[in-house]
């Protein structure tokens, strides 16, 4: 059987070991890469299920070389990975540092300082199961891969026929078993340069963070609030705020109060505060009615009677 479903199968023979002293066949599941949000690179990328748990891009370049040649496989994303992997042309770069955040508390904030952690692990191991995403030079090379298998499938190939897993690339990787742990208990503790270095990075940016916050507090201390007020801040003390500036912002926080009560009689929200709108602009109405009529009544007794010539 060559295809389930839309994966297409591809055994891969596992050589005999010291864990296991039997050959054995694990299953990888191809497809082309159909994601719901399609990217440039899908029509020249494989869909694999099932990567085995001691995966390397060497491998996969080895598995795919032996099926359609060299110079078609371009690189391998694993599972969780955001970053292609890809496999280089000798050794493989064990030593890959991961960007991790420590935080440092203090007593008003937490401040969060990038480092670059010594590795511990030379050999990334993947989940049992997980998924990779091939990549090819070009969507002509993905189609090859997928009917070379089905061309094996077709002549009844024999397990030793199948691709062999880490074929050729024994000193390319690091090994595992014994030695991968004998490995990691040497990298747990690293060298005094390595740990030089990475101190001498964590107190640099630490200095830095420090500058700025340090710099962000001395101008706090000159600039007033809107009452008038300048914030206090550990590191000195200084004067009260000046008078000139004091009364500015007062008159500044009055005028804000003065447009939004305007703004509140111009926009009425309520139905009683329509009513006292109307009332009050009827009173002034009134209001002015008597005084004009005051002011001309007095210019009459002022003026006297209106007598035309003759």
């Amino acid at each position: 059987m060559s295809k389930l479903g839309d994966y297409t199968i591809l055994p891969i023979a596992i050589p005999p070991s010291s864990a296991f002293p039997k050959p054995a066949t694990h299953t990888l599941y191809l497809r082309p890469h159909a994601p719901k949000i399609p990217t440039d690179n899908d029509s020249r990328s494989l869909f694999v299920v099932n990567v085995p748990m001691d995966s390397t891009p060497a491998h996969f370049k080895a598995v795919f070389v032996s099926l359609i040649g060299a110079g078609r496989f371009e690189s391998i994303t694993f599972e969780h990975e955001n970053r292609p992997s890809r496999a280089p042309n000798s050794e493989i770069d064990v030593a890959v540092k991961k960007g991790k955040k420590r935080k440092r508390m203090t007593n008003e904030e937490t401040i969060e300082v990038d480092v670059e952690l010594p590795p511990v692990w030379d050999r990334e191991l993947r989940r049992s199961g997980s998924t990779a995403l091939v990549v090819f030079v070009d969507q002509k090379s993905v189609e090859l891969a997928l009917k070379a298998v089905r061309k094996l499938h077709k002549s009844h190939a024999k397990p030793g026929k199948w691709p062999i897993w880490g074929e050729g690339v024994e000193d390319k990787v690091p090994a595992l078993g014994s030695a991968r742990y004998l490995t990691h208990h040497k990298m747990r503790y690293p060298g005094h340069a390595m740990l030089q270095a990475n101190i001498d990075t964590f107190m640099t940016d630490w200095n830095k963070r420090e500058e700025e916050k340090t710099r962000l507090t001395k101008k706090q201390r000159n600039v007033p609030d809107e009452d008038g007020f300048i914030t206090v801040t550990r590191g000195g003390r200084t004067g009260p705020a000046r008078i000139e500036d004091a009364e500015a912002k007062r008159l500044e926080k009055e005028e804000k109060e003065r447009r939004k009560l305007e703004g509140l009689s111009e926009k009425p929200f309520y139905r009683f505060q329509l009513r006292e709108i109307r009332k009050a602009e009827q009173a002034e109405l009134v209001k002015r009615f008597e005084e004009d009529k005051a002011r001309l009544l007095r210019m009459k007794e002022k003026r006297g009677r209106f007598k035309p010539e003759r």
